[in-house]
Order: C-alpha cells, then structure tokens, then sequence
C-alpha cells in the first residue's frame, strides 16, 4: 500500500512544492487541498479532514496563502 499521506509530507519537506490551492470539485472527491508539486505526481488532493495536519507544513514551507510558496 503506498504510504500517500507520509509520502507527500516528505515531499513538501524536500521543497517540492510549489502551489496549492483549495477547490470543491476536483474529481471523484469533491471539497479537497490541492498540492501541485514540480514533480511527478504533479496534484495530490487531500480530503478535509485532514486539512490541519497539512496546514503547518504548508506554513513552514512560506505557503500561507494560495500559491504563495517561496523558491
């Protein structure tokens, strides 16, 4: 099984991030966090619940706010 959540932190720790924003229909999931990073995958979508476990790396990372993430 992939670990999807622990997979996508490492990734936004190891700078790979570079935007993200929020949406209400992205396929199949609806209300989601959209995580765009310069690698591939290039979206991961998180559902809301798990929203505050991504805010504060979202944070350290220079991403208060939508696509707001610092090179």
């Amino acid at each position: 099984m992939y670990p999807y959540h622990n997979k996508i932190k490492q990734r936004i720790r190891n700078g790979e991030l570079i935007d993200w924003f929020y949406t209400d229909t992205y396929p199949r999931i609806g209300t989601a966090l959209v995580l765009v990073f310069a690698t591939e995958p290039h979206r991961r979508p998180i559902r809301p619940h798990r929203w505050p476990e991504y805010l504060p790396l979202l944070k350290a990372s220079g991403g208060e706010e939508h696509g707001s993430i610092s090179p």
